[in-house]
């Protein structure tokens, strides 16, 4: 029977909800944790420096990115500098670019030059895979976060640029690829067949994968099959 527990993909638990993630953080198969503004603000994190310092008071073995707010490269770089100051096993999430379009790929080679950790995220594009490549030091981690997930929304097959960008990325030791924005239990395995380092994955799918992964599916059709039955009955439902 399959587990997560026998993938070499490393899994990132992804969200916001603090007592999900010490939980999670506490199981041997989750091997770093993932957040970002949208989550938080669903969670209803208020006070995002807070919120970050008190996961990173137990959470100080695994890796954690947290995002920089800004929207001006600058202040990014204000921002960056501090979330990074948070733990050495914090990673500064940084988007690909602004919300105007402009490239991030200039602050990302300072942070990096600057010894910054970061996580390269929002990534959709091979051209910007490259971009940030070129940048990144070869003895400095990084994360190159590419939201295959969306990708796979536009009816794209996110397998074959997952692997060319593994391929990219391969002359920098401490880059490692991530898939993200996974939709289903599958994407995982895909995740895992297609070279990336660390998928993460949201708290409902891990619930999902726990229970499902590797299940018979004879099994699995007996009991849907006895749930529409249950469910019928429950009902009262009659012809």
């Amino acid at each position: 029977m399959a587990s997560l527990s026998r993938l070499r993909i490393r899994i990132y638990a992804d969200g916001a909800d603090r007592a999900g993630i010490l939980r999670l953080h506490a199981l041997p198969f989750i091997h770093g944790l993932t957040t970002n503004p949208t989550l938080m603000r669903k969670a209803g994190v208020s006070d995002y420096e807070a919120f970050a310092r008190d996961i990173l008071q137990v959470v100080t073995d695994k890796p954690v990115s947290f995002e920089v707010l800004a929207d001006d490269f600058p202040e990014m770089r204000r921002q960056a500098l501090k979330v990074s100051g948070w733990g050495t096993n914090v990673y500064t999430k940084i988007p690909i670019t602004n919300s105007r379009g402009e490239s991030s790929v200039p602050l990302i080679a300072d942070l990096t030059r600057a010894g910054v950790k970061v996580n390269v995220t929002a990534i959709l594009t091979l051209a910007q895979v490259r971009g940030v490549a070129a940048v990144l030091q070869p003895d400095v981690p990084a994360v190159v976060s590419i939201f295959a997930g969306r990708i796979a929304d536009t009816g794209v097959d996110p397998m074959p640029i997952m692997r060319e960008a593994r391929a990219v990325l391969t002359h920098l030791p401490r880059a490692e690829l991530l898939w993200a924005s996974v939709r289903e239990v599958l994407n995982i395995l895909q995740a895992d067949a297609t070279g990336c380092d660390i998928v993460t994955v949201t708290h409902d799918i891990l619930a999902k994968a726990q229970t499902m992964l590797g299940q018979d599916l004879s099994d699995l059709s007996l009991d849907t099959v006895r749930m529409f039955a249950r469910d019928a009955r429950e009902a009262g439902f009659q012809l």
